[in-house]
């Protein structure tokens, strides 16, 4: 996956969306035939990818029309909540209330619906981010093998990914990366994501072929899990700091 080139972010054009001071980020690809926009997970920027010769006004110009679109967007994102006491946090497709007393043991745990965890509540989100990476690394790793195994294929080495712009990749080299915060959605959304970079090491395309193989190794409904990620991915992209 190519990350976003970006200039002086000072030098950046940048829009009022719904109250906010947007910035458009415009990367020029030369094999790109015509203007397509995204907003980043988070609403923090208005990404554009253009033709090599197309200008950055004409790509302001782009955004700008589609403000009313943009704004939608922004306010369907989720309210930014303080990972304190009482707050909301999903694991593995599960709603928990964070339930934090210095006492409880530093590393949270899941109990009927709560997700109790203690230590100084300054720390509180850094921990809870390390405790969701942990669980990805381990899930995601089981996930893998998995369908490395019904594919027939050797399991390569599993990199966490925290990309704002794609879910897994799968390298020429058959090496994969996964976005951790999958491990905050449900499991077939997550092991679609997966199963999908693992065929791409016998189809490193999006041909027939692949989407046959896929289905093959994956047991639920891609277009199901597509279509989760697709209404709620942002909602995976909670702040922790």
């Amino acid at each position: 996956m190519l990350d976003w080139l970006r200039r002086d972010p000072r030098k950046e054009p940048v829009l009022e969306i719904a109250g906010r001071q947007v910035p458009v980020v415009i990367r020029r690809l030369a094999q790109s035939r015509r203007m397509t926009m995204r907003l980043a997970p988070d609403g923090s920027e208005i990404r554009i990818s253009v033709p090599q010769w197309t200008r950055t006004e004409d790509a302001v110009a782009f955004a700008r029309s589609k403000q009313s679109w943009l704004a939608i967007q922004i306010e369907a994102l989720p309210k930014v909540q303080p990972l304190g006491d009482g707050a909301l946090l999903d694991f593995r497709g599960h709603r928990f209330t964070i339930r934090h007393h210095a006492a409880l043991p530093r590393r949270p745990v899941p109990d009927d619906g709560l997700l109790l965890v203690g230590g100084p509540e300054d720390s509180l989100a850094a921990r809870l981010k390390r405790w969701l990476e942990g669980e990805a690394r381990d899930v995601l790793a089981q996930d893998l093998a998995e369908y490395c195994d019904r594919a027939a294929q050797a399991t390569p080495a599993l990199a966490l990914s925290s990309a704002r712009r794609r879910w897994g990749s799968c390298a020429a080299d058959g090496s994969i990366r996964i976005n951790w915060r999958l491990i905050m959605a449900p499991d077939p959304v997550r092991r679609s994501v997966v199963a999908h970079e693992v065929a791409h090491l016998v189809h490193f395309d999006h041909s027939p072929a692949f989407h046959d193989f896929l289905g093959q190794i994956f047991e639920g409904s891609v277009p199901s899990a597509n279509r989760w990620l697709k209404e709620n991915g942002r909602s995976l992209y909670v702040p922790f700091g």
